[in-house]
């Protein structure tokens, strides 16, 4: 009973204001100083965005056959999505689909094919932290979005007393927006039903997969990301990012995020996780759990 209390300490006391007063001082180096939000940016919002575009296209084209609905009410796009899956098909010389409509690559192997890495969940190197989020192939460059921390997304005034009971999954943005990357009770009740909700006939608003076992956008297991220590500093951060109104109706099926309000005229939120250093393969990924606005 002890351990499990310090266990639960140790993921709680991030939220509560007389502990950060006390450990400021101490901890300085886990803390990531800001001069104002809107200069919160590791990296620029068009390299996010063109991240987040290439492997959403390649996660796409890769499951092509699965996408008949969509492209047929875009045939412009699917003429662009067929000269894509020519062009990649010469490159790699193998076949995308077969005749069963069957992936000839596993979501992170898409990702490895495109940016060059993959990461997975499994259990952390500190001790009592549960699971955590592992480079398990590949080379991670300095100021590459290397995760996504998937969620309903919460405005100031939005209810969410009863899902952040119990919830050590819930991050906080610097203007008060709240995301709960729970994936299981409550929380993953709230999300399905949001993203059920806003689903546009074969349109999918969103990704459901981070919810399960079986990732369809491998980005999206940034809520698993352990906080840094005086042993594990921190090689990640996160930043914030509003996707814009232009972003392409067929990749949001790979958004591993939804708006709690559904009549919201204000464009998504995401937080990615970027390098703060090279990340070699086999390291696990660290990050800050708050953040100092000065």
């Amino acid at each position: 009973m002890l351990r499990e209390l310090r266990r639960r300490w140790r993921s709680y006391k991030y939220r509560f204001v007389p502990w950060l007063a006390l450990n400021l001082r101490r901890q300085r180096r886990t803390l990531r100083y800001v001069p104002e939000s809107s200069q919160d940016k590791i990296i620029a919002d068009e390299d996010v965005f063109e991240t987040l575009l290439r492997t959403f296209k390649a996660l796409f084209i890769n499951d092509l056959s699965r996408q008949a609905d969509i492209l047929a009410l875009l045939p412009e796009v699917k003429c662009q999505y067929l000269e894509l899956l020519s062009v990649e098909q010469k490159r790699s010389e193998v076949k995308f689909c077969n005749h069963q409509g069957q992936h000839a690559f596993s979501p992170e192997e898409v990702l490895f094919n495109t940016l060059g890495f993959t990461v997975s969940r499994d259990r952390s190197s500190l001790v009592s932290a549960g699971t955590g989020v592992f480079v398990t192939r590949g080379f991670v460059p300095k100021g590459t979005v290397v995760s996504m921390y998937p969620g309903t997304v919460y405005r100031k005034h939005e209810p969410i007393f009863f899902q952040s009971l119990g919830n050590p999954f819930i991050f906080r943005c610097i203007d008060g927006v709240l995301i709960d990357g729970n994936d299981k009770g409550l929380s993953r009740s709230v999300y399905r039903s949001c993203s059920r909700r806003d689903q546009l006939g074969p349109f999918q608003m969103s990704d459901e997969s981070w919810l399960t076992a079986t990732l369809q956008n491998p980005l999206a297991v940034g809520q698993y990301v352990n906080n840094c220590s005086h042993e594990k500093a921190a090689n990640v951060c996160y930043q914030e990012f509003d996707v814009p109104g232009h972003f392409p109706v067929e990749l949001k099926q790979y958004l591993p995020n939804i708006v709690y309000s559904h009549d919201m005229e204000s464009h998504l939120r995401c937080v990615v996780l970027v390098t703060l250093r090279d990340i070699k393969q086999g390291e696990e990924l660290f990050s800050n759990y708050y953040t100092v606005v000065s």
